[in-house]
């Protein structure tokens, strides 16, 4: 099988590559030049796991179908993942996919390209912590599934318990940690209200950082209001404590244990060991080293997003987040083009920050917006702060359904919010 364009990766910044380019060949050319391949069949924002996880956010409902999406967008899709990569001879090989029960579906197959996208994402960083397999991760949906059918069961037995306590402790304050706490106390709350008062049980939340600040990566004024917020609704932040092993039912610290029926792990990611096997120059940390077009040490190759290692100012390198994601994706669309057009691509990517947004529940959130009006920095928080939150995921939405999709699903999602409500238990 070829096509002119691969893209390995159907995150957010992947989908959004394959669906501008499918979108700007038209529905004759698109399916046949462009192809989209990632090992899930569905799509989900991935800064919106944290609430699959809580279950305050349908994953069925959430989702979106990639064959659907392709239909819509004018490129192929094909379920897979990557396994080897030969890029002297432009050719890919993608496993073989099995069944729940073990029966193989589709052997391993072969592609071959023209160009090739790697936009695989990134894991969690464990640091050799020992004990790390008692801890859940929120790396895709099917993570955030297992957290979310687990964490419904616990709420189950702690309302039974004798004790009527459960304990959740969360390691690492950036921005995935502090939005999920977040999220579980509104789960809690809910929970209670459907609950006897005989059988209300007490959220014992945790969150564990190793640096001075959560989210550390943003100006302490944001760290310190969301640091506040979150101590309001009783949540425990424990700063400069670093976890020296995890056991089933607790933490072990350099300050002490922390009992913990639930353990998530939310601190540090590092990219795919498998990347250091496919022949391009990587990192330490398994990122794929990028020049300031995108493409890696093998020609024809690209890579972007938390997968790649790019360059930035200072010798930074841009940091893994969704909105550069975003910007690379509209530079490769560029570039694309041009060398799907004959021609040949101009310019290097730079990214701008625009700042960072955090939620913390329900119309709730804090963050800071760079640059703009008078060359400051301006703050937000609040409901404004929440909407503006909100309004990124339709902004990403509107990249892969266009303007008029994005309002019906928007119309719909609210719709059926207010019938069946925040938590979701199925």
């Amino acid at each position: 099988m070829h096509h002119d364009v691969v893209v390995v990766g159907g995150g957010a910044g992947g989908l959004e590559l394959a669906s501008r380019l499918g979108r700007s060949l038209g529905r004759k050319l698109g399916p046949r030049r462009v192809l989209l391949v990632d090992r899930s069949v569905f799509h989900i924002w991935k800064p919106t796991l944290h609430e699959v996880a809580a279950g305050t956010l349908d994953s069925h409902q959430e989702g979106l179908s990639y064959t659907v999406l392709a239909r819509r967008n004018h490129f192929s899709f094909s379920l897979g993942e990557m396994r080897a990569l030969d890029a002297a001879q432009r050719t890919l090989r993608l496993g073989a996919i099995h069944d729940e029960q073990g029966k193989l579906l589709v052997p391993e197959r072969t592609l071959s390209y023209r160009w090739l996208v790697l936009a695989v994402g990134s894991g969690s960083n464990f640091f050799g912590t020992p004990g790390a397999e008692h801890a859940y991760v929120l790396e895709q949906a099917a993570d955030a599934e297992r957290f979310r059918r687990h964490l419904q069961a616990a709420f189950t037995r702690s309302a039974f318990a004798a004790d009527k306590r459960l304990g959740i402790a969360i390691v690492g304050g950036g921005a995935t940690g502090v939005e999920l706490s977040a999220e579980l106390i509104e789960a809690h709350q809910e929970t209670l209200a459907s609950l006897d008062p005989e059988q209300a049980f007490r959220l014992d939340l945790t969150i564990v950082e190793a640096s001075p600040r959560i989210l550390a990566g943003l100006p302490e004024r944001i760290s310190a209001q969301a640091k506040t917020a979150l101590e309001r609704k009783q949540v425990r932040v424990l700063t400069n404590t670093r976890v020296q092993a995890l056991e089933p039912d607790r933490l072990l610290t350099d300050q002490g244990e922390i009992r913990a029926d639930l353990i998530v792990w939310a601190a540090g990611i590092k990219a795919a060991e498998a990347n250091a096997g496919f022949g391009l120059a990587t990192t330490k940390s398994n990122q794929f080293v990028v020049n300031e077009q995108l493409e890696t040490s093998a020609e024809g190759v690209y890579a972007f997003g938390d997968c790649a290692a790019c360059p930035w100012v200072e010798g930074k390198l841009v940091p893994a987040r969704a909105q550069a994601a975003h910007q690379q994706a509209s530079f490769l669309v560029g570039t694309l083009r041009s060398l799907l057009h004959e021609r040949a691509p101009s310019g290097r990517f730079i990214y701008r920050d625009f700042g960072s947004l955090v939620s913390l529940g329900e119309n709730k959130g804090v963050g800071n917006l760079m640059g703009g009006l008078a060359g400051r920095n301006f703050f937000v928080e609040g409901l404004i702060a929440k909407w503006m939150y909100m309004s990124l995921h339709l902004m990403h939405h509107r990249a892969i359904l266009g303007t008029g999709g994005t309002f019906v699903l928007a119309l719909a999602r609210l719709l059926q919010r207010r019938v069946s409500g925040r938590l979701k238990l199925h």
